[in-house]
């Protein structure tokens, strides 16, 4: 117990995943789309008490997640989300893998049918940095987020957070809550110039208008 908790709290933990943590109620039951090796999710099962399972394509993450005694579904996203009934889960877990999917709309929508709240991380692809290498280099951006060249990239869209809340909108999805991040920290103001990272939890509009955000 003492080796996760450190984990989680020493400087070379990730700060979306510290945030997502906390998101997270005690005892959910959880599915985490694209969980990599299932560090995450480890930390939650371990320290929420949460009943996790993950969906990866990739052999050597399954293998590194089996590992770990994790429940995992080889599969890709698209086609694993509808092996699912409604509501089987609390939460579904959107982190850095809904710029790799090609049906995002899909994904999203399966999604807040499996769940009663999703959990979608994204890398920013307006920030700032990249505005700049994209303005005075004419090149690809690379950042610490988005770190491939355009030729080896798994990613095949890129989208800045207010496309995202754009997409929210025309959706009719309620945005519960809105954390900004940059490298260390969270990120106060104009987030999408300013933050790397962008971490949303949505729920389907019920009728009752929308949300007040929390940006935290």
């Amino acid at each position: 117990m003492e080796t996760v908790r450190w984990n989680l709290e020493s400087k070379n933990a990730r700060l979306d995943h510290r945030i997502i943590f906390d998101l997270i109620e005690p005892g959910s039951k959880v599915l985490d789309l694209g969980c990599g090796y299932g560090d995450l999710m480890y930390i939650l099962t371990r320290e929420k008490n949460v009943r996790a399972q993950g969906i990866e394509v990739d052999d050597a993450a399954v293998y590194e997640c089996v590992k770990k005694g994790l429940s995992i579904l080889h599969s890709d996203i698209e086609t694993g989300l509808t092996e699912y009934p409604d509501r089987s889960f609390d939460y579904v877990i959107l982190n850095q893998s809904m710029q790799e999917v090609r049906k995002a709309d899909f994904v999203i929508e399966e999604s807040l049918r499996v769940a009663g709240k999703v959990v979608v991380g994204f890398p920013n692809f307006a920030y700032i940095q990249s505005r700049i290498m994209l303005f005075f280099h004419g090149r690809s951006p690379i950042t610490p987020l988005l770190p491939h060249r355009w030729y080896d990239t798994p990613n095949v869209r890129f989208l800045s957070i207010s496309d995202f809340r754009d997409f929210c909108r025309e959706k009719n999805l309620r945005i519960l809550e809105a954390h900004y991040l940059g490298q260390e920290r969270t990120v106060k103001f104009w987030p999408n110039l300013l933050a790397l990272n962008a971490v949303f939890v949505l729920k389907k509009n019920s009728g009752e208008g929308p949300a007040a955000e929390v940006s935290c």
